[in-house]
């Protein structure tokens, strides 16, 4: 009878150890601003000084993460800051907000009807409400005394993407770079960041959800308006672009290497 309690035992403590090993750094928080609530997860630096100053990273999922769970906005992506080699190197708050079923991170009307998708971007009817949350989640994050203002990044992969353009268009001199995977955005509008953001824009060349073309008008436009973006289109690779990207090894260094 010792002998089973002290098996029992045993496994009790390696299923808490389990846990404890599955448990993600990303805490899980929710933004309540009157009536909406946004979930958000949170990765704090892994040795938090609050008298420190750190960049914020706010990375925006795709279409296919979209709900309430508070989960699968961490499906893709997440990894990259939690490696123990760039907590190390890159120390950083990473926002990463979930998008409600049924909204979408960018004001745009998309036509599914056939593959790659069509889009119309309707920056001019403000931002959509999920859009609008992380505006003001931003916005709360920039307030704490920890956090330097003048490192503010951006990322976000395909519909994630198309929210990072609008919110360039939107806030074009919160942000000190940003990276827009397999996106799009309204062309019209980069002359307003421009010569203010620096911007790394990646894309798979045969892309059958997000033409590349979206990408290619968003590079010109912006060397257009005199900028120099960095552009990076994956031979024979489809929508997954962001598996490349976030195995670039110059990307975080490139990304925290820019202040405002």
């Amino acid at each position: 009878m010792e002998i089973n309690k002290w098996i029992a035992g045993l496994l009790l403590l390696a299923g808490f150890t389990a846990g404890a090993q599955m448990e993600s750094p990303y805490e899980k928080k929710r933004f309540i601003q009157g009536a909406d609530t946004l979930n958000y997860r949170l990765l704090m630096p892994e040795h938090f000084e609050p008298t420190e100053e750190y960049p914020v990273v706010l990375f925006l999922h795709g279409a296919g993460e979209r709900g309430s769970d508070n989960e699968k906005q961490l499906t893709h992506g997440s990894s990259l800051f939690t490696s123990p080699i760039n907590r190390s190197a890159f120390p950083a708050i990473v926002l990463a907000p979930q998008c409600a079923s049924g909204d979408y991170w960018a004001q745009v009307e998309v036509d599914r009807s056939s593959y790659p998708i069509g889009l119309d971007f309707q920056y001019e009817k403000g931002p959509t409400r999920s859009l609008g949350l992380v505006m003001e989640l931003l916005d709360s994050y920039r307030g704490l005394q920890y956090v330097d203002n003048t490192r503010i990044y951006i990322m976000g992969l395909s519909m994630g993407g198309m929210g990072t353009f609008e919110l360039l268009h939107r806030l074009p001199d919160v942000f000190a770079a940003a990276v827009p995977i397999c996106g799009a955005g309204d062309p019209e509008t980069v002359a307003g960041y421009a010569d203010k953001v620096p911007l790394w824009i990646f894309h798979g060349a045969v892309d059958q959800v997000v033409a590349p073309d979206h990408s290619l008008h968003m590079v010109n436009k912006l060397f257009d308006a005199g900028a120099r973006p960095g552009f990076t289109l994956y031979d024979r690779v489809n929508h997954n672009s962001w598996d490349y990207a976030f195995a670039e090894p110059e990307l975080l260094p490139w990304l925290f290497s820019h202040k405002k």
